[in-house]
Order: C-alpha cells, then structure tokens, then sequence
C-alpha cells in the first residue's frame, strides 16, 4: 500500500487524527487496517490466533498425510524492515496457508512487535521466545508435530530474523540440531556495506530502493536519520574504523561474488569516515542484526539452508555471500536465484498483484520445502 495510492495530504490528515506521530507506526496501521484478515479456517486448514510465551502467534494446521501421523513444521517470521505488516495481513495468511495445505504441515507465523514500539534485538527476543515454546515435547505433541522435521524461515527483515535465530540455536546446547533446515527469501544480512553490486545496480528500484533499506537499519537501532547519507556512502565501516576492519573480509564480495553479479561494479571503501556511528550504533557490527559476518565457527554449525535472491533487489547479494560463505564452511545450500525476480515478489500472487514471477518463486520455494523437510 503506497502512500501515493492515499495521497500525501489525506495521509498527513489521517496521522494528525489518529494521534500518530511516528511516521512507521502510520504507514504500518494503514497496510494492517486495509490488509488484516481474521484467522478463518477452510476445510483443508485449520487457523487460529494464539500466543506462544507471551508472543502471538498465527497457526495454520494443514490436512494429515494418511500414511504419517505426524506432521511437518515451518516457523515462519514475515518480512517489512522490522517496522511493518503482520502475520495478519492477506499475503502472509495465504502464503502460510498454501505452505500448509501443499506441505500437510503446520506454519508457525509469528507476529513478532515491530518498531517503534521495540527496537533491536527486542524483535530476535520475540522470535526466540515463541520458536522456543513450540519446541517444548508436549506442544509439537499438541499439533502432531515430528520434532525432527522443523524448518525456520522468513523473507526480508523476516529472513534476517530467521537466520539470526538459527545461529542463536547453535549456541545452545539444549536448542543444537533442533532445526532441520533453514530456508531465507532474500534476506537481509549486513548493514557494513551499502555499495555492493546489487545496491549499486538497483539502488533506485522500488519497494525497496537502497536509502529506504539503510532508514529501515537506523531505525532498528533506533537511531539518527542524520548518519544516513553517511552510511549509503560506507563512511560508517572506513578503513578509519578499526572496529569495522576485522568483520570487511567476512563480506568482501570481490571474492565471495561469481564474475557474473560483480560486472564492473567498484568497491566502495572510504579511506576516512565517520567513526562515531558505528561508536553511538555498534548493533550494527553485532552478528545478531548482521548474521552474513558470524564467525566460521558458527556458520558450519548450521543446518541444510535454502537462499532464494532475486536480480533486482539491492539484498541480492547479501544472500549470495551468505550462501557462499555457509558453503565454505560445509553447510549444504540451495541457491535459487531468480533473474526476473523483484524485492517482495514472493507475495504478491493474487489478484491485483499476481506477478507470474511471484508464483514461480513460491512454487520453487515451496516444492524445495517438499523435497527436504
């Protein structure tokens, strides 16, 4: 929902009428109030609205396959650069309920809190606890869920959530080789450079053009607009800022992207900068907010991963990395690049938005799903 669609006068009037004044939490109750859905069951899957440890949760319950008593189980944590839309909204209710019925599983969408009412790592936390909970024996009991093939998963912000749990379980002895896989649609994983190929080549596009992506980082960290010009131009991680010197080989992409996505594209390093950024935001050096810069030792402990990128979309390259990086240190990957693939695509398949690459990258998503879970 753009604001363009509501146009900027009405849009201003219906914040100053709502008492609004954070511009997130107003473009954020315009696409809930005109894309909510009520969990409605049909006769193939059963949804409910419940809370996991204090988190809310949406539950879709697909239909059993006759020959296994125990069902397969994704936990899904939606997209919206930490700030926007709802496990409640249309697209994420019907994606769930495609993945339930077509899988016979059980989707776990959670519906995490959201800037600005918290801020990093308040929505990991969220994510952490609900996925958790579900974990505990008597709850996969309660919906017939095999312990031994959960998946965790998410798109965009959602992917970065995903795959920043999937490290915090390694970490955890009693969490360890809990999750069967884990499959990101085109996440996003560093905030250290903002001038890879992708972000060069399509730092205008829309939905997702490259300063919307570095607004959506300061305000995860709730920090100042005024650090972004500096940041679009790497003047956050300059070769001044020896915090940022020991984490730029874990995303040097001269080496971790094919000759195919680096074209002629050069890599921005500013000799100097500004180091009080990453001083007054060091969140944005943490491996929590940034999984693609986690050390090797973390990273070979994960489990068999699916990265799904598309060509325009300035985070095409961030799953590449992480991709090649999970590789080098042994994790089997699945790299399902789609050319004419867009940032957010895999939603949009129902009319008025059914992008027929939408509904390729859903199928091919859902049917490596099928085959590894």
């Amino acid at each position: 929902m753009s604001l363009e669609m509501l146009g900027g006068h009405q849009y201003s009037n219906l914040i100053h009428y709502l008492g609004l004044s954070h511009h997130l939490l107003a473009l954020n109750f315009i696409i809930v109030s005109f894309g909510k859905k009520s969990a409605w069951s049909s006769a193939q899957v059963k949804v409910t609205d419940t809370d996991f440890d204090g988190v809310e949760v949406r539950v879709f319950e697909g239909p059993p396959k006759p020959e296994e008593p125990l069902k397969r189980s994704v936990v899904y944590i939606h997209g919206g650069g930490w700030a926007l839309a709802s496990a409640k909204i249309r697209y994420y209710d019907e994606l769930c309920t495609a993945m339930a019925e077509e899988l016979n599983a059980v989707i776990v969408s959670i519906e995490y809190r959201l800037v600005p009412k918290v801020y990093f790592p308040e929505q990991i936390h969220d994510v952490v606890r609900a996925t958790k909970y579900f974990l505990k024996p008597e709850v996969l009991q309660k919906y017939m869920v095999d312990p031994g093939r959960i998946c965790i998963s998410g798109d965009s912000a959602g992917g970065n959530l995903a795959a920043a749990l999937g490290q915090q379980f390694t970490q955890d002895a009693s969490l360890k080789n809990k999750l069967k896989l884990q499959a990101l649609i085109y996440p996003v994983l560093q905030a250290l450079d903002f001038n890879t190929p992708s972000y060069q080549q399509n730092v205008n596009t829309p939905i997702l053009p490259r300063y919307v992506m570095v607004k959506y980082w300061v305000d995860y960290f709730k920090g100042n607009y005024d650090f972004v010009q500096a940041m679009i131009i790497n003047n956050h991680t300059s070769l001044d800022v020896e915090e940022a010197a020991a984490l730029r080989a874990r995303l040097n992409w001269t080496s971790l992207l094919p000759a195919s996505f680096t074209k002629n594209y050069k890599p921005v390093v500013q000799t100097t900068g500004n180091a009080r950024i990453v001083q007054e935001l060091p969140q944005l050096l943490d491996a929590r907010s940034a999984p693609l810069i986690a050390d090797q030792a973390v990273l070979q402990l994960l489990p068999k991963t699916y990265i799904l990128t598309c060509e325009h979309d300035v985070l095409r390259d961030d799953g590449i990395m992480y991709a090649k990086r999970l590789e080098s240190a042994g994790v089997e990957v699945t790299l399902d690049h789609f050319e004419d693939g867009f940032h957010g695509c895999m939603i949009f398949t129902s009319w008025p938005t059914n992008f027929s690459v939408g509904i390729r990258t859903r199928n091919s998503y859902i049917k490596w799903l099928d085959q590894n879970l």
